[in-house]
Parts: structure tokens; C-alpha cells; sequence
């Protein structure tokens, strides 16, 4: 053992470097062929959701997180080099793999912060209609992932640069002239901060959630995603409108999913005086109880108006969400219009022409001299 340790301390250094950085490999390889098999075993005998997901995403990266602590390690017992030291390159070795090892560390923290985004997702299940409560909690969640990346982000890029002193004179000098250098940021990015303020204004006050069903400049759709920036809405008919998070701290629009999913539609039917309004409410009254998408909860048949040569029958029916209940006021449209073209057909609207009543006195005139 003694002529093995002889042997390595007499080859080069950058051998021994690469000797050690063999065994760091080596060791993490056996930790986590070790170590992650048992987490797996685990998860699936308690069926733990977040273990199991933590084992499928992490392994890569704690792997070579290890691997380069482990070599950051070894390495310290090697003297650091100076002007007069021929072995330049360890300074470098070290800054490179301390950066790599940096490195991973945040794509650790944020996959790890992903698999707790995704736990909370497996508890709250937004796929029901009376969803309220979970789509509060995930777009919340949504908006505080991205958060938290950018702040990992921030925090491993700010641990890379402060290895360098060139970096650290370089900091110094940034906020020594943050007076002037914010102002002319905060100018230039004044739009795309007042969207992460509305960003954040949303996320905790919530006047949208995700797959809230809205109408924005008369567009109807749900809410597909909400970045820092913007807010993607998914239109009726698969197209996408991108709308700016500022846009609904600033400006009025309808939320048909605020409180609950369920809604109240309307039919318009518009028909001759003549018309018998209680016949069709019982038409209504016998129809509607048949239809499934029907929640029950409201059925109403009344006259709202009227003009010189029709009235205005309102139909209201009521179902669980805005999709089911268009389906419902399409169906009941075309219902009670067949209905009312095979039982009162005349009763449609008509336009009337009064006799000229001149005429019809010197009609009655001449006769009464005859």
C-alpha cells in the first residue's frame, strides 16, 4: 500500500488529478447504484409520489454533484500554485470543476423544487368541474415555481462570478454606479416590471386561475398558462390569444368561472302576439327535466319584450360548466324552434299591412248612396 501511495505521489500532478477525479467517479457511481435503488424500493412500498419522483428526477444530477464534490475534495490537499509554481493549470482545474459543481447544484435545487410543484399537482387534482379550490392553489404554484428558478438562477450565476476577482471588482463597481444604472434599467424595462407586479398581484389576489373561462377583447377561452409576462388563453376554437398579465389589473373583463363553474344560459325566441306562452312553457316544462346535461337548477320561461310586430321570449336553463351549458341553450334553441314550426307555425313573426282606411270609408260611402 505504501509503494502504491509512493507511486502515485511521483507521477505528475495533473496524474494525480485525473487519478483522483477516477475514484470520485468511481465512489458516486457506488453511492448511487447504492442508495437510489433502496429510495426506489421505498417509494413504491409506502407508494410515496414525491420520493418516487424525486428518484426518477434527481439521479443524474446528484450523481455528478457528488462527483465533483467529492473531486473538489481530493484536490484540496494539492498546494495552490503561485507566479513561480510551473503547475498553472490547478487554479483552473478547480475554478472549472467548482463552477460545474455550482452548476448541478442548481439543477438540482430546481428539479427538486419541480418534483414538490409536482406532489402538490398529484394532491390537487384540477381535472373536476367544481375545481375552485384547486386552481387557486396551482396558479399560485405555477407563478412561485418560476419564481424560485429564477431566484436559483440568480443566486448559482452570482456564486460562479464571485470565484474570479476580476468578477468581484467588477460587482463592486455595479453597485457603486446602481444609482444611475437603475434608473436607466428601470426606464427601459418599465413595461416588463409592471407585468411581473401584475404577475404577482394575480397570483395572490386571483382575479383569473387557470382554466378560468373568460371573455377578453369578445374572445372566449380558458386560461391555458400564466408566465411571469403574459397569460395564454385557449380559444373555443384552438386558437391561442397571448394577453399581457397588465392587461387585467387595468381593464375590464368577464370571469364565468370566479366563484364556481356553473352557469346560466339564455334563448332568445321571438315570436307573433298570437303566440301562446303557456304552451311552450310546457313544452319547457316537459323537455328540459329529459335532458341530461341539465343541472336542475334553474328553468324559466318569460316575455322581456316586445316590438310593433313581435315579442321577446327569454329561456333560461342552467348547467355545470360554460361548455356544457352552450351545448344545452343550442340544444333548446333547436328544439323549441321545430316545435314551434309544427305546432304554431302562423304564430312566427309577420309583418302586417293595414288597409288604407281613406279607401275603405269612400268604399263605405258609395255604398250607403247605392
Amino acid at each position: 500500500m505504501n509503494e502504491l501511495s509512493s507511486l502515485i505521489e511521483s507521477t505528475p500532478l495533473f496524474v494525480q488529478m485525473a487519478i483522483l477525479f477516477g475514484v470520485s467517479l468511481l465512489l458516486a457511481t457506488l453511492v448511487v447504484m447504492i442508495v437510489f435503488p433502496i429510495l426506489s424500493a421505498t417509494a413504491k412500498r409506502t407508494k410515496s409520489f414525491t420520493l418516487e419522483a424525486f428518484v426518477k428526477r434527481t439521479r443524474s444530477s446528484v450523481f455528478w454533484l457528488l462527483t465533483f464534490f467529492l473531486t473538489l475534495s481530493f484536490w484540496a490537499n494539492f498546494l495552490p500554485d503561485s507566479e513561480e509554481d510551473p503547475v498553472f493549470y490547478l487554479t483552473t482545474f478547480r475554478q472549472i470543476v467548482r463552477t460545474l459543481l455550482y452548476i448541478f447544484l442548481g439543477v438540482l435545487l430546481v428539479k427538486s423544487t419541480n418534483v414538490a410543484a409536482d406532489t402538490i399537482r398529484f394532491l390537487y387534482n384540477a381535472d373536476d368541474k367544481n375545481n375552485l379550490r384547486e386552481r387557486k392553489i396551482l396558479t399560485q404554484l405555477q407563478y412561485i415555481q418560476r419564481i424560485a428558478a429564477i431566484i436559483i438562477f440568480i443566486v448559482i450565476l452570482a456564486m460562479i462570478l464571485m470565484q474570479f476577482d476580476s468578477m468581484r471588482t467588477f460587482g463592486t463597481g455595479l453597485i457603486t454606479s446602481a444609482g444611475v444604472g437603475g434608473i436607466i434599467i428601470g426606464l427601459a424595462a418599465q413595461k416588463s416590471i409592471a407585468n411581473l407586479l401584475a404577475g404577482f398581484q394575480i397570483a395572490f389576489t386571483q382575479p383569473i386561475r387557470l382554466d378560468d373561462a373568460l371573455i377578453v377583447n369578445g374572445e372566449y377561452g380558458w386560461v391555458e398558462e400564466i408566465t411571469l409576462t403574459y397569460v395564454t388563453m385557449r380559444l373555443w376554437d384552438q386558437r391561442r390569444q397571448i394577453v399581457p398579465l397588465q392587461y387585467f389589473i387595468d381593464n375590464t373583463f368577464q370571469n364565468w368561472t370566479r366563484t364556481n363553474s356553473e352557469l346560466t344560459g339564455t334563448v332568445l325566441l321571438y315570436v307573433d302576439y298570437t303566440f301562446p306562452v303557456d304552451a311552450l312553457r310546457e313544452e319547457v316544462d316537459r323537455w328540459l327535466p329529459l335532458q341530461d346535461i341539465w343541472d336542475e337548477r334553474v328553468k324559466s320561461v318569460m316575455v322581456t319584450e316586445n316590438s310593433d310586430r313581435a315579442m321577446t321570449i327569454r329561456v333560461l336553463v342552467s348547467a355545470k360548466d360554460a361548455g356544457t351549458t352552450f351545448d344545452l341553450r343550442c340544444r333548446t334553441r333547436e328544439h323549441l324552434i321545430h316545435w314551434i314550426q309544427e305546432n304554431y307555425r302562423n304564430c312566427l313573426p309577420q309583418n302586417r299591412v293595414a288597409p288604407n282606411q281613406a279607401a275603405m270609408i269612400s268604399a263605405e260611402v258609395e255604398e250607403n248612396e247605392e
